[in-house]
Parts: structure tokens; C-alpha cells; sequence
């Protein structure tokens, strides 16, 4: 792995990080999005992707060492974001790399446990455990059907639909129009009493286990690649639970990773369901889901600064964490936008043009000393862990980056 030391970092990336140098001559519109586009794909190419095709995922800046974290929605969203910059620049390499990232995902399919046969050995890690989580793997699916159109090789297609089918038939209560989050990997049970997502709480409800887990339209892509209308099936009770699950405010405070308690919603969480309810209102024209995700919108315009960046901590009541910097939901908002102005929803404008213009500036210089920073778009995160502050740049804005400069160049350039 590529390291350097971490006070040699922490002096070179004075007060937080360095910004992306900007050539004196100013590039055209959609050269400079081209630009930024190849610039971040190339560090995911060449930084975020090991050896062994796998997301390194979080970077520990005073450390200078690299630590997994839910690596198999990590690395899903490094294929999304190179099979897309693939499509816009045609460079062989972006799908090379998102080849050999996608044959390590789909070796993570199950074969050999009685209970688990068929499922993805989604383990989440970090501060779960070693339990199978719903959304690490469907986070992450979405790479793996668009890895499959720009390839046309079935197993990406075929090991993703299998491990779906397998958490639709063992984790879905629809007539809830929830998911149960968490498999045990050892005796291959479902979790349904209690979550390791809330240790603190002895007695756990539904909800505390459960959730509308929509994230990543996962079934919606095994009803494309398949024509099963049961899973298309599926995936519009999960859209109408999302509907009726909506708080006023535009997000889902019932669902962990928000804590209602404290006001505290998280960055991208929300916006996953938004996305997919998007995805339901182009399959089926229902407006509920387009007004849904459109009040989900609205909530992260109010989160966004007039610099254009949204934090990873927000609260209902308007109060910002500022100490650690979300390049993903700056990124992720951005495309929630975008695709709510193409279905016509007003407001957005300013918010699309905060975003892309934080993108284009904040990322780590491609002439940054260290190697695992050098070209990333900027995504901090400080926690306390092991009694010392810890400090990470994650490889997800990086991912969720490109999916927006793709996404913009494809509605503002042709």
C-alpha cells in the first residue's frame, strides 16, 4: 500500500487539505468537468482499487495507513463511478480496473453455508461487527448490473440477482414494507430482535431492525435484468413504504443512520431512498414518489452552505457539525438535483452550480506529496476510536463525484 508519514501529511495538508491547483487559463465548461472527470477516475483506478480489486476505502491521514470499511459497497460504488467515467471517455482503463473490482465482489457470493447459499458475504465491519448487512450489499449492486451493460458478461448480473433473490425471500417483510438489516454469518439467521447498530438498546422494535431498504434501486435492477415481476413487484411496495414512511421535513427520522433523539440526520442516507423513489417514478409515473424525493431535495438545499458544502453532521434544527467535510452527499445531492430538474422540479439551479463548482475545487492537488490523497475529492471524517482522534479521507467522494460530473456532462453537454 502507498504510504507516507502521517505528520509529513498533516504539514502539507495545512489547515485541512490542499486545494486542486487551476490551470491560469480557464478551461471551457465542459472541458473542465472532462478534466475533473478523468482526474478523480484515475485516482479511483490507480489509488482506491488494491491489487486484489478491493476499495481500500478509508485513509488515515496522521496514520498514513489505509482501513476497510464495508468494503463491498465501498468498491461498488468505485465500479459505478468507472464504468460511468468508461462510458463518457471511453478509456479502457477505467473498465479494465472495474473489471478486476468487479470479479473480487462477485467472489464474494456464498457457496458453502447451508442457510446462506446464494447470498453476498456482505460483512459490514468497523463499528457493526462481523455481521452481513442488506444495505453493504445493495449500496453497492448498482456497480455491479452497470459493470454488466458495459461488459455484457452475465455472472456480474447473474451472482447480484441471486444474492438479491436470496435477501428477498429471507429478509423482506413486505407487508411491513421493511427489510431486516443484519444476517448472523455463522448460523445464518436473520436478525429480527435485536441490532448491533444499537448497543445500547435492550429491547429492540421492528424498526431497530428493520428498515424500507430501497438503497440503490436494487430490486428494480433485478426485475430489468431478469423480467420477474416479482421483483418489480418488490421494489414498488419498498417506493409506497418510503411514501408513507416520509417525515414533513422530507427525510426518514424513524431509520437509523438518523437519530431522531438528537436531530441528527446523516449525509447520504436519505438520499438513497430519494434516488430510488426517482427511479420508481420513471417506471411508473407515480407523482407521489417524484414529490417525495423533491422534499428530500429541498432538506439537503438547506443542509448545502453558500460555498456549496454539506457536512456529514446536520441537524433539524439548522446546526452543522463543521469537522468533518462530505464530498459524497455535496456530490450525491448534486445528482438528486439533477435528476429532479429533469422530471421538472424548480429551485435547484443554484444548488447543481454549488456543487459542481465545490467538486471542481475541492479536491487534493494531483501534485499533493502523498500518493493515497493526490487527485481525490475531498471527504473528511474525524472521529474519536481506540482513545485517539481519527482522522480519514474516504474514497467515497471520490465515487460519488464522478457519478455527478457524469451525470451533469450528460445533461449539460450533449
Amino acid at each position: 500500500m502507498r504510504k507516507i508519514s502521517g505528520l509529513i501529511v498533516l504539514l502539507l495538508a495545512v489547515p485541512f487539505f490542499s486545494l486542486y491547483a487551476q490551470e491560469e487559463k480557464q478551461a471551457t465548461g465542459k472541458e473542465q468537468v472532462l478534466e475533473a472527470l478523468n482526474g478523480i477516475a484515475r485516482y479511483i483506478a490507480e489509488v482506491v482499487i488494491d491489487e486484489n480489486g478491493i476499495s481500500r476505502c478509508d485513509y488515515n491521514i496522521t496514520e498514513g495507513k489505509w482501513y476497510a470499511y464495508e468494503p463491498p459497497w465501498h468498491t461498488g460504488q468505485a465500479i459505478c463511478a468507472l464504468t460511468e467515467a468508461y462510458r463518457i471517455t471511453g478509456n479502457s482503463q477505467y473498465l479494465d480496473v472495474a473489471r478486476k473490482a468487479g470479479d473480487w465482489w462477485v467472489s464474494l457470493q456464498i457457496t458453502d453455508h447451508p442457510k446462506l447459499k446464494g447470498m453476498i458475504n456482505s460483512i459490514h465491519g468497523d463499528h457493526a461487527g462481523e455481521v452481513i448487512v442488506f444495505a453493504t450489499m445493495s449500496d453497492g449492486s448498482a456497480g455491479l448490473y452497470r459493470l454488466y451493460e458495459a461488459t455484457g458478461e452475465r455472472r456480474y448480473g447473474d451472482v447480484t440477482t441471486q444474492a438479491g433473490d436470496w435477501m428477498l425471500r429471507n429478509m423482506c417483510l413486505l407487508e411491513e414494507g421493511v427489510c431486516y438489516d443484519n444476517v448472523d454469518p455463522g448460523s445464518g439467521e436473520v436478525m429480527k430482535e435485536d441490532s448491533p447498530f444499537w448497543p445500547e438498546k435492550e429491547e429492540q422494535e421492528l424498526y431497530d431492525v428493520a428498515r424500507p431498504n430501497n438503497e440503490g434501486s436494487l430490486f428494480l435492477d433485478m426485475y430489468e435484468y431478469t423480467g420477474n415481476e416479482t421483483y418489480r413487484d418488490a421494489f414498488i411496495t419498498l417506493c409506497n413504504s418510503l411514501v408513507e414512511k416520509q417525515g414533513p421535513e422530507g427525510l426518514w427520522m424513524d431509520f437509523m443512520p438518523n437519530h431522531r433523539e438528537e436531530g441528527s440526520v446523516h449525509p447520504r442516507f436519505n438520499i438513497w431512498y430519494a434516488e430510488s423513489l426517482l427511479d420508481g417514478y420513471g417506471l411508473t409515473g407515480d407523482r407521489r414518489y417524484l414529490e417525495a424525493a423533491r422534499k428530500t431535495g429541498e432538506a439537503y438545499a438547506r443542509f448545502q452552505d453558500g460555498a456549496g458544502t454539506i457536512y456529514y453532521e446536520n441537524y433539524l434544527d439548522g446546526r452543522r457539525d463543521r469537522s468533518s467535510i462530505c464530498g459524497s452527499s455535496v456530490a450525491f445531492s448534486g445528482i438528486l438535483w439533477l435528476r429532479l430538474r429533469e422530471y421538472g422540479a424548480e429551485g435547484f439551479d443554484d444548488h447543481i452550480e454549488r456543487s459542481l463548482q465545490w467538486i471542481l475545487k475541492n479536491r487534493f492537488s494531483a501534485s499533493h506529496p502523498d500518493p493515497n490523497l493526490a487527485g481525490a475529492v475531498i471527504n473528511t471524517r474525524l472521529r474519536h476510536r481506540h482513545g485517539k482522534l481519527w482522522y480519514t479521507q474516504r474514497d467515497i467522494g471520490s465515487s460519488f463525484g464522478v457519478r455527478f460530473l457524469a451525470l451533469y456532462h450528460d445533461l449539460n453537454f450533449k
